[in-house]
């Protein structure tokens, strides 16, 4: 077994390419070994077994965990905004195109650390972010830009995990309206403040990759079951509003390698993660195509006033179970997208590196944990919101800043002879590179950013023009009143519609 300082240098010789001194060898070897040595869970605690993750296969979960989450819920929404055919289309060509982003991300980390390990840097107790490989790669205005868009994106991605807890919650137990929900599970996510840091994730991404397969297969069977509704209309594509919103909530669900950097610093071997997060979509699509079409197919257009799949399937003890293993595992996701901001935090205010107690750091992050509460309570506009947030923010996030990144990286002679990384064998050159980065930035800003962000404010407005700020319960059915004793029954309230 190798202890925690031989695992931190055989991190270093992976990242610097495995050339480095005799020692460097035999410690990589002796990584190699505790790696297998912990997928097979031979000769560990039981702790060590479900709470240190460090393998490829523990980024392969927390990849394809984190990337499907609730958008799962608001993917048919989008197909009833898009239509069956652009619906199918987008949702693999956003997955592919991330899957590339993914990539261009892993390869920036090898290379800002190959190059920090050459000037004798030590990570140990150091958690690298995706704002300090940009800063190490290319100066402090670039490390501005990541730093702003991460930390904003991700702050929003937690608020979206919030409000679905809500919206799901609310198809169980309607005896509390959605908003009084968000302060439940407002507090139960912030218990998330104790766990350091994604190696400690492997027993939870474990188990919300199962429980979103669960919900998927779930839509997908009870749609195929409950079969087509009565007249029912398939009309999508119809506004271009409504198309590049649908379109928008796609680019944001495979754009959730907003924390590709720090599953990498988490991993035993770092290189082992380059074409990890392709291998979790092809996954992830296998959940969502199936389950958007299906319920596309069984309900159309009633999808446009129901962005959440669970308000349109009868409630059965199966999907009553759907709801509850998303519940947990928003809960698994809300700590996905705050751990970063933790680490960003703790390195504000100077306590990343020092040893603390679990206690005493738990409670210097919790001041993370409430603006994020607040916010769901102000927009609780589940579905909406998240083209909002994809369209202003993991636009340039995790697509149009990595690709430029990347360009800016290696636009010198000098630095495309001693990258760290090669181009891949489908691209073969670096000319390649640079046209593939280059397509994805035009594409990205002109359709997700200029388009979609668009039609998302549009739609935006709209919700809070009919539901308002702090909404009670955003997109409730009305509830059927008993009569009185004195009086005859009161009339319901209007449907809202979306």
């Amino acid at each position: 077994m190798v202890s925690d300082g031989q695992a931190e240098d055989a991190i270093v010789a992976d990242v610097a390419g495995g050339d480095g001194t005799e020692a460097h060898a035999r410690v990589v070897e002796e990584a190699e070994q505790h790696e297998q040595q912990q997928q097979r869970g031979g000769g560990f605690s039981m702790k060590s077994l479900l709470w240190h993750g460090g393998s490829a296969w523990d980024a392969w979960f927390s990849c394809a965990s984190n990337q499907v989450a609730q958008v799962l819920l608001t993917l048919p929404y989008s197909f009833s905004q898009l239509g069956m055919v652009s619906g199918v289309l987008l949702q693999v060509f956003y997955g592919l195109v991330g899957s590339w982003t993914a990539y261009l991300i892993s390869v920036l980390y090898v290379e800002y650390r190959a190059r920090k390990e050459k000037e004798g840097v030590s990570f140990k107790n150091h958690v690298i972010q995706w704002f300090e490989v940009l800063d190490g790669l290319l100066g402090p205005y670039w490390k501005a830009a990541g730093l702003v868009s991460n930390c904003t994106m991700l702050f929003f991605a937690a608020v979206i995990q919030l409000i679905a807890c809500a919206s799901n919650i609310y198809y169980v137990n309607d005896g509390l309206d959605k908003r009084t929900w968000t302060y439940i599970f407002g507090a139960c996510c912030a218990t998330t403040v104790f766990i350091p840091s994604f190696h400690n994730y492997r027993v939870c991404s474990f188990l919300g990759l199962g429980m979103t397969t669960y919900t998927a297969w779930y839509l997908t069977i009870a749609a195929a079951v409950h079969g087509k509704v009565d007249g029912v209309t398939h009309s999508g594509p119809d506004k271009l509003v409504l198309y590049f919103t649908g379109a928008t909530n796609i680019l944001y669900t495979f754009g959730g390698h907003a924390v590709t950097v720090e599953v990498m610093h988490a991993m035993w071997k770092p290189r082992k993660f380059k074409h990890i997060y392709l291998v979790a979509t092809l996954y992830v699509f296998t959940l969502t195509l199936p389950s958007a079409a299906a319920m596309y197919w069984a309900f159309g257009d009633e999808l446009l006033t129901h962005s959440n799949a669970f308000s349109l399937l009868p409630r059965t003890r199966w999907r009553d179970a759907a709801v509850a293993l998303m519940l947990v595992h928003q809960f698994i996701t809300f700590g996905f997208a705050c751990t970063p901001l933790y680490l960003v935090w703790e390195k504000a205010i100077g306590t990343h590196e020092a040893k603390r107690s679990v206690c005493l750091r738990a409670l210097a992050r919790l001041p993370i944990v409430a603006p994020v509460w607040f916010l769901a309570v102000i927009f609780p506009f589940f579905g909406p919101i998240n083209s909002a947030v994809g369209a202003f923010l993991v636009s340039f996030t995790v697509y149009v800043i990595p690709a430029l990144a990347h360009m800016a990286t290696y636009s010198s002679a000098s630095a495309r002879l001693n990258a760290a990384e090669k181009p891949p064998f489908f691209v073969r050159s670096w000319a390649g590179m640079f046209a593939v980065n280059a397509f994805v930035v035009a594409w990205v800003l002109a359709v997700g950013f200029g388009l979609g962000g668009w039609a998302s404010v549009v739609n935006l407005v709209r919700q809070i023009s009919t539901f308002g700020l702090f909404a009670r319960c955003y997109q409730c059915p009305p509830k059927a009143h008993a009569p009185t004793a004195t009086g005859p029954p009161l009339p319901e309230p209007p449907q809202q519609h979306h």
